[in-house]
């Protein structure tokens, strides 16, 4: 055999295997959806249970439904080291067990006559639904990587967060059709179901190896991904607002129903995804996060602004349909930073700032809504996506050199 021929076999041997990402990653997109119903169903039914039927404040509500959200942020740290070091199918396992476990924390709290031990209870599921939610989608995002290659990072990106913002829009009519026929017993059941029913979904799909030996200080990797991450909180400021606020303003305008604003923002972040979530692997992620931005911040302009239904259902189109790009396009960069032994903990970082975001977009621009009216929110939402256009802007003139720096600090 020449030299020649000795090299190109060489060099096969080196190359990554082709694989079909559609049809790798879809068992696990198709488990992501699946056991994101469990977050789904209960949303717009567990405000109803603990202030109609337990009688507690509003303040009781929002402490029961944030504590999920609190949780998921608080066990990210964790779930990226479980990813990288015990590998990330037995993360995603470990999670769908948690959120499992939600399911008999919420049967549980209907078994006691005392409505404040019943809180309790549904406290500590929503606590077991946030750990169980951190260590889906980091364990996720790092199997699909592991899977198809970190040059397909933007692909794994895009089709997990369709399957969750897709379950997320299929979840909460769903869990108001179960609440109706079967009360919060049903969507308790549920609940203990889904998870188990997305464990066999992607039950045979192969393991990755684990990328670590040992578990890597979270503040490291916080400070490789802190820019995409910044990018990230930042437009999804526009995510916040229409997700807690568009109905207050229908309300507000008198302008009937909010539902079709919701499903138009679905709908376009759908679409987006379908249609151009290859375009972060092939253009650059921080390329196609600087246009996405700018698409979005329109949309909430077109919010602030509008003196009608149809000019308020345009600008939630265009925020959804900027807002799906933009977190695997600056995903895509977050993944660039990253040595390849601590991608999981990577991915928990990044969306740790997803985390911080809805989690303050809420109480402080709840309280500019009470100060500036409801409108406003949507002008700060808009001066917020326009700083992530920086961050990607950013991003793009620093190119390769910001992400040698990071992997030579681990």
């Amino acid at each position: 055999m020449s030299s020649r021929s000795q090299a190109t076999v060489a060099q096969a041997a080196l190359s990554p295997p082709v694989v079909n990402v559609f049809l790798t990653l879809l068992p696990i997109t198709l488990a992501v959806f699946v056991s994101f119903l469990t977050i789904g169903l209960p949303l717009p039914v567990l405000p109803l249970q603990v202030s109609g039927t337990l009688g507690m404040s509003p303040l009781v509500v929002g402490v029961v439904i944030g504590a999920q959200f609190a949780a998921a942020l608080l066990s990210r740290s964790w779930a990226g080291n479980l990813s990288d070091t015990r590998g990330a199918k037995r993360a995603v396992i470990t999670g769908l067990l948690f959120a499992s476990a939600s399911g008999v924390a919420y049967q549980a709290s209907l078994a006691f006559a005392s409505p404040v031990a019943s809180v309790w209870m549904l406290l500590l599921g929503r606590v077991l639904l946030g750990c169980g939610e951190s260590l889906i989608v980091t364990g996720s995002l790092s199997w699909g990587i592991g899977l198809v290659g970190p040059h397909n990072a933007g692909k794994v990106m895009a089709w997990n967060g369709m399957a969750m913002y897709g379950a997320y829009a299929a979840g909460a009519p769903l869990g108001i059709a179960v609440q109706g026929a079967h009360g919060f017993a049903g969507i308790s059941v549920a609940a203990v179901v889904l998870p188990l029913l997305a464990l066999t979904c992607m039950a045979n799909v192969r393991a990755v190896a684990p990328t670590a030996v040992r578990r890597t200080p979270f503040y490291k990797v916080l400070g490789m991904v802190w820019r995409p991450g910044l990018g990230l909180a930042l437009c999804s400021v526009g995510f916040g607002v229409i997700t807690a606020f568009i109905a207050l303003l229908f309300a507000a305008r008198d302008w009937g129903n909010a539902s079709l604003a919701f499903t138009v923002f679905g709908l376009a972040f759908i679409a987006a995804r379908i249609l151009f979530g290859h375009l972060p692997d092939k253009l650059g992620g921080a390329r196609v996060a600087l246009i996405c931005v700018v698409i979005e911040a329109l949309g909430q302009l077109l919010i602030w602004g509008a003196q009608s239904p149809a000019v308020a259902y345009a600008g939630a189109a265009l925020t959804g349909f900027g807002y799906s790009l933009a977190f695997p396009g600056f995903g895509v960069e977050a993944v660039r930073r990253a040595p390849p032994q601590s991608r999981g903990l990577a991915m928990g970082a990044y969306v740790a700032f997803l985390d911080m975001a809805l989690g303050i977009t809420g109480p402080v621009l709840g309280a500019l809504a009470g100060a500036r009216g409801i409108e406003a929110v949507y002008l700060a939402g808009a001066i917020a996506v326009a700083l992530s256009a920086l961050v990607a802007l950013r991003l793009l003139t620093s190119g390769s050199k910001d992400s040698a720096v990071s992997r030579e600090e681990v």
